[in-house]
């Protein structure tokens, strides 16, 4: 399997992923997607350099897709590794989304379960299927 290999640092972000894996058709979708229920917030990487380049690649690559209820845009989930703990990517298909930013959905809180704090630096391996 070919994979991505994206680093960045960790960042606190404003709890929009949070809320986004909140709403109910989104964790039931990720939950039936990934095999896992999700913990109900995301990790957030700043990504530098080649990294925002290469997450242009994921443009044209399969994801799983997340349905959008009314209102809502779609989102595309990239099945991850972080430091050996399955993970997600969440790709939000809105308008004015940074092109420097991940976020990482788990069945655990990343940063407890990791010991992460803002400016600890990540690898994340995306699995490309």
């Amino acid at each position: 399997m070919k994979t991505l290999d994206l680093d960045g640092h960790v960042f606190s972000g404003k709890g929009e992923g949070a809320k986004y894996v909140r709403f109910p058709w989104v964790k039931a979708q990720m939950t039936e997607k990934l095999g896992v229920t999700p913990y109900l917030g995301t990790l957030n990487i700043k990504l530098a350099g080649k990294n925002v380049s290469q997450k242009k690649l994921l443009r044209s690559v399969k994801a799983l897709e997340i349905l959008p209820a009314e209102g809502f845009g779609r989102g595309r989930l990239f099945r991850a590794i972080l430091e050996n703990l399955p993970c997600a990517i969440v790709v939000p298909q809105v308008t004015n989304y940074p092109e420097d930013v991940i976020e990482i959905v788990a069945s655990v809180n990343l940063r407890e379960k990791l010991h992460l704090k803002d400016g600890d630096a990540v690898i994340v391996k995306i699995l490309l299927e």
